[in-house]
């Protein structure tokens, strides 16, 4: 038997002063944000021009609300409705964890719908820069997860070079997943929306670039779960798959049809 790594003891808070304290996960969320705010501001403004820079930095705002509400609902809802049902209060306690990015990604389009309406932004077509920017957040979110040492993954035979023995996944060697979901998740959809965003017969496909983004996520998510030891409170579903697997689905259809309705601004 080959000897396996040791998952590296990373403290999860980057910085404490007194009871302040700043976690690489928040970290992570902040500068995902930041970034793509950042990168949105010039991708709105490309041929065919969907919105100013000042209406982007205003739908920052919308964009943060719609991430941290969604998601934190949509892991009480898709992952344990029972338990917060009993714990009602435990769901303010978002420092111990819990995020779902189905539920962030509802919480975006339901943001995205609403202010696009009230600025009379055409809605696909502010999506789609959005769509370019939001692997980064999924990249970073990944890698703040390893960092916790949570959501690692499953058994992996000890001869694998890169198999790892994490704090609370017991004495057993086990897949880095966290690491696997960062770069099919984020680096390389990012890679993928990126390229396709620098031509310009793409952009002027209203709705394109979100299709591409929700199929290849669900693609990724679902690949990404084989690796990945399902929450101990759900375990495997229906022939084996996951949670995250079945959330995906309906993304692929919605980014089917995306796709196939994306007709080119005149």
């Amino acid at each position: 038997m080959m000897p396996v790594l040791l998952f590296p003891q990373i403290d999860p808070t980057l910085i404490q002063i007194g009871p302040f304290a700043i976690r690489w996960y928040a970290l992570a969320y902040i500068v995902s944000l930041l970034i793509g705010w950042r990168a949105m501001r010039r991708l709105v403004r490309l041929s065919p021009a969907v919105a100013t820079a000042l209406q982007t930095d205003d739908f920052l705002t919308w964009a943060t609300l719609g991430v941290v509400l969604g998601g934190r609902l949509g892991y009480i809802l898709f992952y344990q409705p029972g338990y917060y049902l009993q714990h009602p209060l435990s769901a303010l306690e978002v420092w111990h964890g819990g995020m779902s990015f189905h539920g962030g990604c509802l919480g975006v389009v339901v943001a995205l719908v609403l202010y696009c309406r009230r600025h009379a932004i055409p809605l696909l077509g502010f999506a789609d820069r959005l769509a370019v920017v939001v692997p980064i957040g999924l990249m970073l979110g990944r890698i703040a997860n390893f960092i916790n040492g949570e959501l690692w993954g499953r058994e992996a035979p000890a001869s694998l070079p890169w198999a790892m023995i994490f704090p609370t996944g017991g004495d057993v060697p086990r897949h880095p997943s966290q690491l696997y979901q960062a770069g099919i998740e984020g680096f390389l959809l990012l890679v993928v929306m990126v390229v396709l965003s620098r031509r310009e017969a793409v952009r002027a496909r209203f709705g394109v670039l979100t299709g591409v983004f929700l199929i290849g996520y669900a693609l990724a998510r679902s690949v990404g779960e084989l690796f990945r030891q399902p929450d101990a409170f759900l375990g495997f579903l229906i022939a084996g798959t996951t949670m995250g697997q079945w959330l995906s689905l309906p993304m692929v259809l919605a980014g089917i049809w995306l796709i196939s309705r994306g007709r080119a601004v005149a």
